[in-house]
């Protein structure tokens, strides 16, 4: 799809250049011929939500400048992005889902599954400073979309963006002001109320691989090749920087009373008030993983050690699907082990017909 992108829109959508020496040592590996691996991590958007193929989404479209760009190299491709997922949740898997592949360039979009909150800013900063400690120090580029209000939580996760002078391309920088002027129509560009159609992901995709043609084209600069082990000191934390997710499968309960093992779905499932789980992990932040949709779900209080309960609704108000939640339960832990008991509720949301509990997987920082 070919698009006219008037200059300023492209230069609005620039936040941050950012440190550049990673990128251009990948860029001149891919002009070397070196194979290269290409990762992206978010939520729908980055999934390739609302395209109307997989090669139009903006992620495989950034991918292809890459193929364009260095045809004899060979290229990888991860695809991370889950839908209805945030950081919180990205920064338990992106060992599993993205650090496994080593990859060498990564884009990570959360600004609209993310509320814009300090919570949020230190999970995204987990997972930067995981990808930057690992042993290819990757490049890393913040991509922001936007609701169909123009709002984001590009205001807090920018902040990680600044301390660790990432690039940083904003979607809703870039867009939003043209459609407040009515040069543009939200529907020209976006599905829905938060995902881009074939159009919207173009323009997505050509703002970041403007960016990295701008890169690509400065060889005054020299390259310098990343050192990750000269991380600055956390903005706001790095509990994030190591974690461990245990899925249902990994869970062994000492009590599972009324729970029930769906090998299918991988998750442990009760319906019943009163029935109880209980497992211990490892760890000094604790977090549960369960599935949240609209139909006859129930509420469950999780005990962690001797401390009051956390309340967990798995009833959704909204209709179009379900998704899996991640909550905090517990945090400024000692490190060790601690009990985690999971307790099926009488109570439940006034709309729910039913006590059913669905349990993915419990979420610790080491």
């Amino acid at each position: 799809m070919t698009l006219d992108i008037h200059p300023t829109v492209i230069s609005r959508s620039l936040i941050n250049k950012g440190d550049t020496s990673r990128l251009k040592a990948v860029i001149s590996r891919a002009e070397k011929g070196e194979p290269v691996t290409i990762g992206v991590i978010g939520g729908s958007i980055t999934q390739g939500a609302n395209s109307s193929e997989p090669d139009l989404c903006y992620a495989n479209l950034v991918l292809k400048w890459w193929k364009d760009s260095f045809p004899n190299t060979n290229f990888h491709f991860v695809n991370a992005g889950i839908g209805a997922t945030g950081s919180h949740y990205g920064v338990l898997r992106i060992t599993r889902d993205l650090l496994n592949h080593a990859p060498d360039f990564v884009v990570i979009e959360y600004a609209v599954n993310d509320p814009n909150t300090k919570d949020s800013a230190e999970t995204l900063e987990g997972i930067v400073r995981q990808l930057l400690k690992s042993h290819k120090a990757p490049a890393l580029l913040l991509l922001f979309m936007m609701r169909t209000n123009g709002e984001n939580a590009q205001q807090w996760l920018s902040k990680i963006g600044e301390h660790y002078n990432l690039p940083m391309i904003s979607f809703r920088d870039a867009l939003w002001p043209e459609i407040e002027a009515g040069r543009l129509q939200w529907s020209e560009a976006m599905a829905d109320e938060v995902h881009p159609n074939d159009k919207g992901h173009a323009y997505a995709a050509e703002l970041v691989t403007r960016y990295l043609e701008d890169i690509k084209r400065d060889t005054a600069s020299q390259i310098q090749l990343p050192f990750s082990e000269h991380l600055p000191v956390p903005l706001i934390s790095d509990l994030f920087e190591r974690v461990h997710l245990y899925e249902a499968g990994e869970l062994s309960p000492t009590v599972d009373h009324g729970w029930t093992r769906d090998t299918s779905s991988s998750e442990w499932t009760a319906s019943t008030p009163g029935s109880t789980f209980e497992c211990e992990v490892y760890g000094k932040y604790i977090a549960i993983r369960y599935y949240r949709i609209h139909g006859d779900m129930g509420r469950v209080g999780v005990y962690v050690d001797s401390r009051p309960p956390v309340v967990l609704d798995g009833w959704f108000e909204e209709t179009w699907g379900g998704y899996g939640a991640v909550d905090v339960v517990a945090r400024d832990l000692e490190l060790g082990n601690h009990k985690v008991r999971i307790v099926v509720l009488d109570e439940m949301a006034p709309e729910s017909n039913g006590h059913l509990f669905r349990l993915l997987g419990i979420g610790v920082a080491v």
